[in-house]
């Protein structure tokens, strides 16, 4: 008998209901829970499972699932209660929401998620530990600026210089995860002036489907795609919703590297000032044209093409 998964995760536990049948139980969220899920769905040959992303704590049953054959679909929780109040169901608990997912699941007609590899989970690891040293290295910079004491000002100076040196250690460490990852898409993106190794990195791990989409999922799915909001004779202005908040964090200072490198996004992105739009609108812009272009070169396998417009 055909049936949908739906599975709400919390930290130590997964409430799992199937839709037709109309069954619900929990498991454990470890690695004896997967086994009971496994076995479970031999049986059962799910269409489709839908959970929703947890704070990481659906990764591990994710990759679980995705790996011994299943279509298992990974959504915005905004979405799923979105589609929970579109369906009347406004009491939130565990089985209620997962039979909420099960019903999204029965009606979802995109393409499954793609669990990263165990490499590319250590490789987004180690980027998302880097940027945590970032951002301690720039609020210990601020809080210097405004230190007075010697002491307090020691301190901060010895708290900086030894986030810098793990930030260089962390440097040498992802480089080569790359190159376990994904050596020659690396290089070829690397290959782009203005396209430095923290983006690289930051695509191969937040973006595995670069290079295997079309231009508009593309777009659409790093959240960069303009949606129309008009209605009736009202024609809105149109903006840019949902997506991979990570990704545009990357690019957005790529994309300043890249207009000043490079001549066609230099045009596009004065033309677009000149035109009135405001500086945010014209960056965005020339962020989706050069995940669209990026996307492409590593999906043809094709260099980057300059002062194309």
């Amino acid at each position: 008998m055909r049936c949908w998964v739906g599975i709400d995760v919390a930290k130590d536990s997964l409430a799992v209901w199937l839709r037709p049948q109309e069954k619900s139980f929990s498991v454990a969220n470890d690695e004896g829970g997967y086994q009971q899920l496994l076995e479970l769905f031999a049986e059962e040959l799910p269409e489709r499972i839908v959970l929703e992303a947890t704070g990481g704590y659906e990764r591990a049953v994710l990759h679980t699932l995705s790996r011994a054959g299943h279509a298992v679909s990974r959504v915005n929780p905004l979405r799923a209660r979105a589609f929970a109040t579109a369906m009347g169901k406004l009491a939130k608990t565990d089985p209620i929401d997962a039979a909420v997912l099960a019903h999204l699941a029965q009606t979802l007609e995109e393409s499954p998620s793609i669990a990263p590899s165990p490499e590319r989970e250590r490789l987004r690891e180690l980027v998302q530990r880097r940027e945590q040293l970032v951002s301690q290295r720039d609020d210990e910079r601020r809080r210097l600026a405004q230190a007075k004491d010697g002491l307090v000002r020691q301190c901060l100076e010895d708290a900086i210089k030894d986030l810098k040196s793990r930030i260089r250690r962390y440097d040498e460490y992802i480089v080569g995860a790359m190159a376990v990852v994904d050596g020659k898409q690396a290089e070829q993106l690397s290959q782009v002036k203005g396209v430095g190794p923290v983006t690289v990195a930051g695509l191969l791990a937040y973006l595995p489907e670069l290079g295997q989409l079309n231009r508009r999922q593309i777009a659409a799915l790093v959240g960069l795609a303009p949606y129309n909001s008009d209605s009736g004779q009202k024609s809105g202005q149109r903006r840019i919703r949902g997506g991979r908040s990570m990704i545009r964090r990357i690019l957005y200072m790529a994309t300043w590297s890249v207009i000043r490198y490079h001549k066609d996004f230099a045009l596009r992105y004065r033309g677009l000032r000149e035109n009135g739009r405001c500086a945010k609108v014209a960056l965005v812009a020339c962020m989706r044209v050069l995940i669209v272009r990026l996307n492409a070169m590593v999906r043809d396998g094709t260099c980057w093409r300059t002062d194309t417009l």
